[in-house]
């Protein structure tokens, strides 16, 4: 008790319960569930082996008597039915309050992403309004897997994010179902392919950083490759990185126009060569073959 009393003092690594850091309003109401899953489930612990102990102690064998037997009792089959009752509903409430509030996506964005996972890698298309209002492709970021399936973090895109924004997500798959998950945002979601999910992230001010993101669904025989960077930037910078970004798009999408329809673009397309939204993994598995 004194060593878990100090490791509390130090940090509140405790009190997660093993969840990271939160830098999303949505982490912290996932943590607070989960913390409260963690008090019933003690509670009930609790419960039950104070009666384990207590039947031990007062209710050993003390002769060879038999002890009064009885048919049933109602105060005691009254109390182990409608108690777990409660607990379910309340745990039930509780889940069902955060998921809601955590697929809620009417507050009004700052920043719009189009998260689009491929067999095996990640690309951002950073767009001016939310897909389902048919939001325009500013420019994007197309990640492309180490040819030796190795998991190089040099290599892998990156999502930049600005810190205190309302962020969009959309999330879309042109092969199998892959899992969007960034440990710190505390709560991932599925990227299924002829669905189109959705959610936001309210990051916090003062989580300025680097964070790292992954596919947590089981999508195939390289999913250990897919992996992304997460980098979390003051306001000011990360307005200033997003209008280089815009300019090096459109002059990239000038120069095609000019040279011809022949021209590969490296920024702008998506993940099959061909359009701005991705639709495939083509041209990635291309890039591999020719390196």
């Amino acid at each position: 008790m004194l060593g878990l009393a100090a490791t509390g003092c130090a940090s509140n690594d405790l009190t997660r319960l093993g969840m990271p850091e939160p830098i999303t309003e949505q982490a912290e109401r996932v943590i607070s569930l989960w913390q409260g899953s963690w008090v019933a489930a003690f509670a009930v612990g609790i419960l039950v082996w104070g009666l384990f102990i207590w039947t031990i102690l007062f209710h050993r064998k003390r002769s060879e008597q038999l002890p009064p037997q009885v048919r049933y009792n109602m105060p005691i089959e009254a109390l182990y039915t409608v108690l777990p009752i409660v607990v379910i509903s309340v745990l039930f409430f509780f889940t069902a309050r955060d998921q809601a509030y955590l697929l809620d996506t009417e507050e009004p964005a700052d920043v719009h992403v189009e998260v689009v996972a491929f067999q095996w890698a990640w690309q951002f298309n950073y767009m001016d309004d939310t897909k389902e209002n048919g939001g325009e492709v500013l420019f994007s970021e197309v990640g492309i897997p180490n040819p030796d399936g190795t998991a190089n973090r040099d290599t892998q895109t990156t999502l930049t994010l600005p810190e205190g924004a309302v962020v969009h997500f959309d999330l879309h798959s042109p092969d199998v179902i892959h899992s969007f998950w960034i440990p710190a945002f505390g709560f991932k979601m599925d990227v299924v392919p002829g669905r189109d999910n959705a959610f936001q992230a309210n990051l916090n001010e003062g989580t300025a950083g680097d964070y790292v993101g992954r596919c947590a669904e089981l999508c195939g025989v390289d999913h250990t490759r897919m992996l992304f960077n997460v980098e979390v930037l003051p306001q000011d910078e990360y307005d200033a990185w997003a209008a280089e970004q815009e300019a090096d798009a459109e002059e990239a999408a000038a120069a095609a126009e000019d040279t011809g329809p022949d021209t590969d673009l490296a920024e702008g397309t998506g993940a099959d060569g061909t359009d701005a939204e991705g639709t495939g993994a083509e041209a990635t598995e291309s890039e591999e073959n020719d390196e």
